[in-house]
């Protein structure tokens, strides 16, 4: 791999009409070719024994963002969060940070202060937890966006709302090699949004990091 088809490679975000967010690129010789689409899943933990429904969806990044905060829309008016980073660290290594009993809509004016954060830093995602359900929402940090939920149909609609089709195979950017792009000034922004969302641990997390 020379310096220049790599560049190249980096330089790409649209495929057809999908559009890529700064975070994430396929791996040299697209092992995933980027494609606009949910699928439908069973989440299975047997720990727990649990099996939920679940999506996947890719969303092409002009409507990336709004689509994310309407699909937290059905979990109800107070929700739980988890601000993950892997910044610093190894990709499968992450910090979870915790904050239970939060307003939706004051958490969702929170993300869209650190809109550019949450849709392109490779290394944050977050996690929304319906308060009294099992129901949630992630946008992680390939820039996916998962529901788990007894009932899918409400994010079924939102999905087709925005524009986003159900596809009976959608192979997704994070199940082959890719690559994730961050900058520091990402992990500042991380430790912003996670000074006011309030999250648990987070002084600890970051004086450690001082030290």
């Amino acid at each position: 791999m020379t310096p220049d088809r790599m560049a190249t490679h980096l330089s790409v975000n649209s495929y057809g009409s999908f559009l890529l967010t700064d975070a994430i690129r396929p791996g040299i010789g697209l092992p995933v070719r980027p494609r606009e689409g949910y699928r439908i899943d069973v989440y299975r933990d047997r720990t727990a024994q649990l099996r939920l429904p679940m999506i996947s969806a890719a969303v092409s990044a002009e409507r990336l963002f709004e689509t994310f905060l309407a699909l937290l829309e059905p979990l109800g008016e107070v929700v739980h969060v988890v601000l993950e980073s892997s910044h610093g660290t190894a990709t499968d290594v992450h910090l979870d940070l915790r904050r239970e009993h939060i307003d939706r809509s004051v958490l969702a004016s929170h993300f869209c202060d650190f809109e550019e954060l949450l849709t392109h830093d490779g290394c944050t995602g977050v996690a929304v937890m319906a308060a009294r359900r099992a129901m949630e929402v992630q946008f992680d940090e390939h820039k996916l966006l998962h529901v788990y939920a007894r009932n899918l149909k409400p994010f079924r609609r939102i999905l087709r709302a925005n524009g986003v089709r159900r596809r009976a195979v959608l192979p997704l950017i994070s199940e082959a090699e890719h690559l994730h792009h961050t900058t520091g000034h990402f992990a500042a922004d991380f430790r912003q949004l996670a000074l006011r969302v309030g999250v648990g641990d987070f002084d600890r997390v970051f004086s450690d990091e001082r030290e």
